[in-house]
């Protein structure tokens, strides 16, 4: 028998100063059964990074060929693609061929040295950005996920502050490559 996704609401209010942005989302979101509370909420912080009305969550991890978040434009072209953790080379390619534009979002221990490893190859990409999220207390991060979320984001100056009313989180954002 297989296992099906868990479903959360969410409610997000983002303050984004760097960008001018404030605004309310709130969506529904599918946790596949091999994906972690950790994993589900960078989901979440990449919304609230690149958000906007038309920035859509796809079937994610259920299916091969699509991100974890899509922004596509009113001909159905691909404007934001935007992926998590250490891809393939291959599929980053195949990604920046479809789409204007690229972001992959690296956290955890995991993250410097796939960068390292691709950097060379992955820096001939114009339309990539990796960025890389320091989670200074993943652990409090993952204690805010639950079957609803009211979640606040503010985001100045590279910094992320995330809380959940009880809970607060620090995240830096680190831009390895940005996109020309």
């Amino acid at each position: 028998m297989a296992l099906k996704a868990t479903i959360f609401k969410a409610d997000l209010q983002i303050n984004d100063s760097d960008k001018n942005y404030y605004n309310r989302h709130s969506f529904t979101i599918a946790q596949h059964p091999s994906e972690t509370d950790e994993r589900m909420m960078i989901r979440i912080i990449a919304f609230a990074m690149f958000a906007s009305d038309e920035l859509k969550f796809t079937k994610g991890l259920s299916a091969e060929d699509e991100p974890e978040l899509w922004r596509k434009n009113l001909t159905d072209e691909i404007e934001l693609w935007i992926e998590l953790g250490q891809p393939e080379e291959r599929r980053v390619k195949k990604a920046c061929g479809r789409s204007k534009h690229v972001v992959i979002f690296c956290y955890g221990r995991t993250g410097q040295p796939w960068w390292e490893k691709g950097r060379a190859k992955l820096s001939l990409i114009p339309n990539l950005s990796v960025i890389y999220l320091d989670i200074k207390d993943p652990e409090t991060l993952k204690s805010m996920v639950g079957r609803t979320m009211d979640l606040q984001f503010s985001i100045d100056s590279g910094d992320i502050w995330l809380s959940d009313g009880k809970n607060n989180v620090e995240i830096k954002i680190e831009y390895w490559m940005k996109a020309d």
